[in-house]
């Protein structure tokens, strides 16, 4: 069997992946509670969790003790739920580069920074110099969709996104040895892997434990489709990140039917698949 990975999600990471999971339907307390549990985590940690997010407004109540998602994770939902189709959105590349640049931005607010640089990171963009990011134009829709994505995922709106064609040879050099495409393409073979590894033996483990090792698994997974940069060939081996794109589709499914058997608030919610965070 693969072996379970050590990070444990945090009680604010678990309640808003069992809200995800549950498509609207509400969450009980003592669901997240009792989920929670499986992880080590206290319930008093899980009750302060709840609070705090419902003060932000990433969740709301929706009666005594339940809870759905508020309107401010409504735009996180929508972002996470893109690692289905992240596929869908890729074209073949022409050897022209998308464009970012951050020149006269500020630096001193740590807060627009971090948005900044983690909007970069979600589309795959690398520094080629201090104030010029790029990765290769494989996006359908080009420049306009990724200007309107990093937007929205907040970068300023004042930073240029543009193509780039014919760069002097040094340049390009450069910007294709930017990412390790060998390493990304052998982590497509390894987590597939680990996932096949598990489902191959799921059926051996009692619920709470399959429960607990589908979700550290899947979220892991997860976390790899959503921040991988989506190169197109020959930076990676394109056919192996598409065959672990459907090892991971099948492993949440999987998960999702071993969380559903344990929570009485996920029997009730859509078959639709989840999007952990």
């Amino acid at each position: 069997m693969a072996t379970t990975p050590s990070r444990a999600p945090t009680p604010k990471s678990l309640i808003l992946n069992l809200l995800l999971a549950a498509h609207g339907a509400p969450l009980s307390a003592s669901d997240a509670v009792n989920s929670a549990s499986l992880f080590g985590i206290r319930e008093n940690s899980v009750r302060v969790a709840l609070v705090r997010l419902s003060a932000t407004g990433m969740i709301q109540s929706c009666g005594r003790g339940a809870y759905v998602l508020g309107p401010q994770a409504a735009s996180m939902a929508e972002d996470l739920s893109r690692w289905r189709h992240a596929e869908e959105r890729l074209c073949e590349w022409s050897g022209a580069w998308l464009m970012v640049s951050t020149a006269g931005l500020g630096r001193s607010d740590r807060g627009p920074l971090r948005q900044r640089e983690r909007a970069l990171a979600l589309l795959g963009f690398r520094a080629v110099s201090e104030q010029l990011y790029l990765r290769p134009d494989n996006f359908a829709g080009h420049a306009a969709a990724a200007r309107e994505r990093l937007h929205k995922l907040g970068l300023d709106a004042q930073a240029p996104v543009f193509v780039a064609t014919e760069l002097d040879d040094d340049l390009d050099r450069r910007a294709r040895h930017l990412w390790h495409g060998s390493a990304l393409s052998q982590g497509y073979a390894r987590t597939r892997a680990k996932l096949d590894a598990w489902l191959a033996t799921s059926h051996q483990l009692d619920t709470e434990t399959a429960a607990r090792e589908s979700y550290l698994l899947g979220n892991d997974a997860i976390r790899q489709l959503v921040f991988d940069p989506l190169l197109p060939e020959p930076l990676v081996d394109v056919a192996a990140r598409q065959e672990f794109h459907r090892a991971v589709v099948a492993f949440d499914a999987a998960g999702q039917g071993v969380w559903r058997m344990l929570l009485p608030s996920l029997r009730t919610a859509s078959t639709e698949p989840a999007v952990p965070a």
